[in-house]
């Protein structure tokens, strides 16, 4: 009997295994591609409808959209701007990061825009959607646009500097003197890393945020996300900003166990608070809730609280 020997291609090895392995081989190697390329294809026309229909929310809502050119990202955004001191910021979620739990997607493009849900329900004269980086372009597009930066990467340094200069241009653009952040999810995370390094935040919101992202990380028994910042170790910075954080009661993807954590992380207390909304899972529900959300007063208690 023939061994193969541990470098010689599979193919090879099963085509001296036994007889016509060779054209089972090539059947198998043709089923594959064409399994590819139907995954491909699905994947182009899932991102075509899915930038398509973020450009019908928006503009449902009045908002067009604005090409932000940053530093090392082409970051695509939605807005209305009218006469108004505060500029309300969502912040989009991871998107379609993963095509399978262990390869990542060609376009991470969100097919469900959560936070543009939110958006086009705030009644605000000046509001604003932000993507993550190389959500919404065409592939191929953005040089820059790396799996890296939608996975283990994706609240990374560049990334997170990139949503800040997008803040800034979207502030710019409306006129108003502080912006009012909002994340969904990923988002949230991002809105807390972008926070922190603001001094015009009139107040951050979050829903369904992983704050904490070596907690969640740890609770989904994952990979670290080697390489990205996490917003409990900015507390210092963020000590100081109104916070409302939303959970969903029903949320098996971000649990009160991660916002709890990350408020460990604070000393003082008095700018922050939590509310578990029943009834709502990690990504369906919330669009419905959010004006009666979006209506709660934002802001630290008079009475400072302190963790000792």
């Amino acid at each position: 009997m023939r061994i193969a020997h541990p470098n010689e291609p599979p193919a090879r090895r099963l085509a001296t295994r036994q007889p016509g392995g060779g054209a089972r081989v090539r059947v198998a190697g043709a089923m594959l591609l064409r399994l590819w390329l139907v995954l491909l294809v699905a994947a182009c026309a899932n991102g075509r409808e899915a930038r398509s229909n973020a450009a019908r929310l928006a503009a449902s809502a009045g908002m067009q959209r604005v090409d932000i050119q940053t530093r090392l990202f082409h970051l695509v955004a939605y807005a209305r701007f009218g006469a108004d001191p505060v500029l309300h910021v969502y912040i989009e979620g991871d998107g379609h990061a993963w095509s399978t739990r262990t390869r990542p997607s060609d376009d991470p493009t969100p097919w469900s825009p959560i936070a543009l849900e939110l958006a086009i329900r705030d009644p605000s004269a000046s509001v604003a959607y932000l993507a993550r980086p190389c959500q919404y372009i065409e592939a191929g597009s953005d040089p820059a646009c790396e799996p890296f930066y939608w996975t283990a990467g994706r609240y990374a340094e560049p990334a997170i500097a990139s949503a800040d200069l997008a803040v800034d241009r979207l502030l710019a653009r409306s006129g108003a003197q502080s912006v009012a952040l909002v994340g969904y999810s990923g988002g949230g995370a991002v809105a807390a890393l972008v926070a922190a390094r603001r001094h015009d935040v009139a107040t951050l919101r979050t829903v369904a945020a992983n704050l904490d992202t070596a907690a969640w990380t740890s609770r989904q028994s994952s990979t670290p996300l080697i390489g990205s910042l996490n917003p409990a170790d900015y507390t210092d910075r963020l000590q100081f900003i109104p916070q409302l954080h939303f959970v969903g009661g029903e949320d098996s993807v971000v649990g009160l166990d991660i916002t709890r954590s990350y408020e460990s992380r604070f000393r003082r207390l008095q700018c922050i608070r939590t509310e578990v909304v029943s009834q709502v899972g990690h990504a369906d529900g919330w669009p419905a809730r959010w004006p009666a959300l979006l209506g709660q007063r934002v802001a630290c208690a008079p009475a400072d609280v302190s963790r000792n």
